[in-house]
């Protein structure tokens, strides 16, 4: 435990630091908005690609990894849609509350695989990601708009224009083409990846609401609990089943352990969900994180 604190706390001091920068002014309101484009459209997905690029994607083990994704995510999906038709929540509760048990903070998990386990950890969580965002995304659009008539061509705009899944989908192209980073081009992707993690933490702790964690407060720590405590144990289970190695075990728990995303919140307020409690649950299980994440990682990890 004390080794996995001494890795978590410097992530979870630029989130921090990120929201004291804001609370103060500091270094100006225009500033979070443009660093959130900046990594989003750009630091970000030179990051995914470059790990993409990179990956052994001619691994067969690959496969039983992204199945194993696809398998959380399912149960998950299944346990909302009973949950939700048992409840009788509209859209624009459901919505907040899938993201908030599905989405992921892919920022502090990338920081928090890079501590851990390093190059080849980084390599194979873009696999994890290569899945997960897509699928995410796809799952938070079809809940938030549940109760609308929708077709294929209104659910996959948005996935198209995805900058996080074209950076997928491009790393995994140059990756199957075996033509890898040639002419310093690594070394640039390197330097645009290496920004992209610490003001990603900086932009998650400035787009924390703490007023949003007061309100529903039932609410937000069932959600909370379901997302840090009883996904991890379902992807620790679904692991074992599929008879993953311990590295790729390891990293399947860790993206489930994650905190629900900043994204998630913007998303919410475009389809007109309920944009409160959504900043409640990124505010609260970000919060909860600094305690959960150290204490999964030491039963799973």
């Amino acid at each position: 435990m004390p080794a996995i604190s001494l890795t978590l706390w410097p992530l979870f001091a630029l989130i921090l630091a990120g929201l004291v920068f804001r609370r103060s002014g500091f270094p100006g309101e225009g500033f979070w908005p443009a660093a959130e484009k900046l990594n989003y459209f750009v630091l970000f997905p030179a990051l995914l690609f470059a790990s993409l690029a990179k990956a052994p994607l001619a691994d067969p083990a690959l496969l039983g990894l992204a199945a194993a994704v696809l398998a959380v995510l399912a149960v998950a999906a299944v346990v909302l849609a009973v949950l939700r038709r048992w409840r009788g929540w509209p859209a624009a509760r459901y919505g907040p509350l899938v993201q908030g048990t599905i989405r992921f903070n892919t920022y502090l998990g990338l920081a928090l695989v890079a501590s851990l386990y390093g190059p080849e950890g980084l390599a194979r969580a873009a696999i994890i990601l290569a899945v997960l965002i897509p699928a995410v995304n796809a799952l938070a659009v079809i809940a938030l708009t549940a109760e609308r008539e929708t077709n294929a061509r209104q659910l996959l705009k948005p996935l198209a224009r995805n900058p996080l899944i074209l950076a997928c989908a491009a790393g995994a192209v140059f990756a199957l083409a075996g033509v890898g980073l040639p002419f310093g081009t690594d070394r640039l992707l390197g330097l645009l990846a290496a920004a992209s993690l610490p003001l990603g933490l900086l932009c998650v702790g400035a787009a924390l609401k703490l007023s949003a964690a007061r309100a529903e407060t039932a609410t937000l720590f069932v959600n909370s609990i379901s997302r840090l405590f009883a996904m991890p144990l379902v992807a620790a289970l679904v692991a074992w089943l599929f008879g993953l190695p311990p590295l790729d075990a390891s990293l399947l728990v860790v993206f489930f352990a994650l905190p629900t995303a900043p994204t998630a919140y913007v998303l919410t307020a475009q389809l007109k969900g309920d944009a409160t409690l959504m900043a409640g649950l990124v505010t609260l299980q970000t919060l909860l994180a600094v305690a959960s994440l150290p204490l999964v990682l030491a039963v799973f990890g």
